[in-house]
């Protein structure tokens, strides 16, 4: 890899060791009525999460990869709904946070951990059914990614990603007028693009993609007076997209579904 990965990856690990080390044990303490949330979700549900679950499908004994794992949330999930789960992450601090986790839950051991990074995955030609990345290509570099998530896939296999996306010239410029930015964001990460996702999705089969939270979502999560209203405003998204499909590019949340 190039120096400029380089220094890139060194920024995310730094980043993930300082999340690692603000996140006590309690937070890896799964609630039941939210894991049973994923378990089996309609492909009709108006949550982005729920959706890239519910096209997940029947995965037991299925092996599948968790792309940028972090500590493991989704990994537990994924555990839960009987997959041979191989998690990959960057950070080693991460990594045993994922591990952690799964002991706090009952599920030591269900779960093979790499530290590893998404540009050269430690993992074998054609060996993985599902690829499922949550909030992780925006970190990466889009072909060295791309091209081993392809390569590790079987024939026939699925890449799921759910990813931040900004079409809009107005709202990507909005959005850059507001002057917060969280602590465990790496200065590196940034929104795709419609176009980026079809580069991903070139050396695929087919690619599908559908659109989640319209600006006003965002504006209801990120205000605190707001907050409690936010499933409410998550179920007018859908009415709305469902509606008017045409306000699509306008969503800041895209479930990506590729086939191999």
């Amino acid at each position: 890899m190039n120096s400029d990965l380089l220094t890139w990856e060194a920024a995310e690990i730094a980043r993930s060791a300082s999340e690692a080390s603000h996140t006590p044990d309690e937070r890896h303490v799964a609630d039941a009525a939210n894991v049973a949330r994923y378990l089996d979700p309609s492909l009709e549900t108006v949550f982005p999460l729920e959706y890239a679950y519910a096209l997940l499908g029947d995965v037991h004994g299925r092996s599948v990869l968790d792309f940028g794992c972090g500590s493991g949330e989704n990994t537990l999930l994924l555990a839960r709904r009987g997959a041979r789960v191989v998690s990959v992450d960057i950070s080693a601090d991460l990594i045993d946070l994922a591990r952690r986790r799964l002991a706090l839950n009952g599920l030591g051991g269900a779960a093979e951990f790499i530290v590893g990074s998404a540009h050269e995955l430690p993992i074998g030609l054609d060996s993985i059914d599902v690829v499922f990345g949550i909030a992780i290509l925006h970190h990466l570099d889009l072909r060295l990614a791309s091209r081993e998530v392809h390569r590790v896939l079987k024939r026939g296999g699925r890449a799921i990603f759910q990813e931040p996306v900004r079409d809009s010239c107005v709202i990507r410029f909005l959005r850059g007028c507001i002057p917060y930015r969280a602590l465990d964001v790496s200065p590196f990460e940034r929104p795709l693009t419609r176009r980026e996702l079809q580069q991903i999705a070139a050396a695929f089969r087919s690619i599908a993609v559908r659109g989640f939270s319209l600006p006003f979502v965002n504006f209801v999560q990120a205000l605190p007076l707001l907050q409690r209203h936010i499933l409410r405003a998550y179920r007018f998204d859908g009415a709305i997209l469902r509606r008017f499909p045409w306000l699509a590019p306008y969503t800041g949340t895209r479930v990506v579904h590729l086939h191999k």
